[in-house]
């Protein structure tokens, strides 16, 4: 039957419950016990027990299963997670109620109401005394044995994926643990959880392109946040001394298996610290989602078994273009050469053209060369300036700064640093970033000068960091692609 033919039937399904005084869109339904539930309080309990005590359920769920017999019928319903069966009796419920019954499509919405047995083959069911139909699915659902397999319906209809894949649930409980738990290892350690706007007159807290939109009542150009920092550290200086946010923040480029426009990451500010305090905070966050059950000791990814038990390995982001690059000790002494070797890789593949600047040579050879090796938890120190415009100058290496980033299974998942704190430098960085962008960069940072004037009041040593939760997950669960732990990623419409 065509897609439109079984909608009208059902449709006309629908008229005929009304016809007989049965709401297809009731308000409410008082239940005693969800599906998981009932499936988890009695999963002990024996046919005899059962048998002697009766125990009464009133339970919703929708129709994923049924096999209609004549005078009897077994049903299953599902939470989107498990299964409960129930039995239906004609001689129970009735001829009329059974007729009815019997009419409820895959995918309706019922609640049951009855007392639990075991079936000969041990399967907890209901033996439905009563029911109430709570809501009518009116398009035919995926023929159960292939379920909903299409990765583009599955992203497009996440509905329906939640439905009908289980493990596509699995994921995303997961995932909000993650997220509670990571909550809960900030909010131990004194941290509040603060909101900062999402609406930036000004883009700045990392080099990105971002979004631009208009403000009619303000008639002003404003960008969707690009990053929460700059904000939380105005916080810092206001006088909270630990602040975190779970922020949504947004990148106007491109879309791969670990991008979206649209992403979800938790950035963390600690007065009175530097980036060392932040790499052992960061070790003990993994730990603390370990204890909580939350992630795994060990996963494997992409074929890779990976450890996320610290300590985690270190490697001098400089040093590691020789140690797992493409280049010599001898070659990172002469910039020309680095500067020459990016420009030729670039080229070959296709990329942007490198500008002639040692750091931006360093990082592109970094990005095809160095991090897809970066499978095992890995921190890579000591950044360039040129890269690193809001990180403080490091104390013993000149020309570097004060900054980590976390890589594993080929990823960043966390960019942390001592934050600089000295107006007159971090003016001068924002002009030079300016002047990168009048050259073309329009991923360099804009002047934020409200900063610097926040700056010239006094940023006591601060270290802050940023998790990308999206990817953080997707390593904890073991999935390739960022789309399977987004609800709702972003994607092309869909043409007619």
């Amino acid at each position: 039957m065509a897609e439109h033919d079984e909608l009208i039937v059902r449709q006309q399904k629908r008229d005929e419950l009304e016809k007989q005084g049965i709401s297809p869109y009731p308000y409410r339904y008082d239940y005693t016990l969800t599906i998981s539930e009932v499936l988890e309080k009695f999963k002990e309990a024996d046919s005899q027990t059962l048998e002697e005590k009766k125990p009464r359920v009133k339970t919703p769920g929708r129709i994923v299963a049924k096999r209609v017999m004549g005078g009897a019928s077994f049903f299953h319903l599902s939470n989107g997670k498990e299964r409960l069966q129930i039995y239906v009796k004609k001689n129970a419920i009735g001829p009329e109620k059974y007729a009815t019954f019997k009419s409820f499509d895959t995918g309706d919405i019922i609640g049951v109401e009855g007392s639990l047995f075991r079936t000969q083959t041990g399967e907890l069911t209901v033996l439905v005394e009563d029911f109430t139909f709570l809501s009518k699915c009116l398009l035919p659902m995926p023929e159960k044995f292939h379920g909903l397999q299409d990765k583009e319906t599955r992203y497009r209809q996440r509905y329906l994926d939640l439905i009908m894949n289980p493990e596509a649930r699995l994921v995303f409980e997961k995932r909000f643990k993650i997220i509670r738990g990571i909550r809960k290892f900030f909010d131990q350690r004194g941290y509040f959880e603060v909101e900062t706007p999402m609406l930036h007159p000004i883009p700045g807290g990392a080099n990105a392109r971002p979004f631009v939109t208009h403000h009619n009542a303000l008639n002003m150009e404003l960008y969707l946040r690009i990053a929460p920092e700059l904000y939380l550290k105005r916080l810092i200086v206001g006088g909270f001394d630990r602040v975190y946010e779970i922020n949504r923040s947004f990148r106007n480029e491109g879309i791969d298996f670990q991008h979206n426009p649209e992403f979800t990451m938790i950035e963390f500010y600690q007065a009175y610290s530097d980036f060392n305090d932040l790499i052992k905070l960061t070790e003990e966050l993994f730990l603390h989602l370990q204890a909580e059950g939350v992630a795994p000791e060990r996963v494997v990814y992409d074929n890779n078994e990976i450890s996320l038990t610290p300590p985690f390995q270190k490697v001098d982001f400089i040093e590691s273009l020789s140690q797992l690059g493409p280049l010599t000790k001898e070659d990172l002494a002469d910039p020309a050469k680095v500067i020459a070797l990016a420009q030729k890789k670039a080229a070959e593949a296709g990329a942007e053209a490198i500008p002639p600047v040692f750091a931006k040579a360093a990082d592109y050879l970094f990005d095809e060369f160095v991090k897809p090796k970066l499978v095992q938890p890995t921190l890579v120190l000591n950044h360039p300036v040129e890269l690193s415009p809001l990180a403080k100058p490091h104390r013993e290496m000149e020309g570097r700064t004060e900054r980590f980033e976390l890589f594993m299974a080929g990823a960043e998942v966390a960019n942390a640093f001592s934050e600089l704190n000295i107006p007159e430098i971090q003016l001068q960085r924002f002009q030079e970033q300016a002047k990168n962008r009048e050259a073309g960069d329009d991923e360099a940072q804009f002047v934020d000068m409200d900063f610097v004037n926040a700056l010239q009041y006094g940023l006591p040593p601060t270290a802050g960091e940023g998790i990308g939760i999206d990817r953080l997950v997707m390593i904890l669960t073991g999935t390739r692609s960022i789309k399977d732990v987004l609800l709702f990623p972003l994607l092309k419409l869909k043409e007619e």
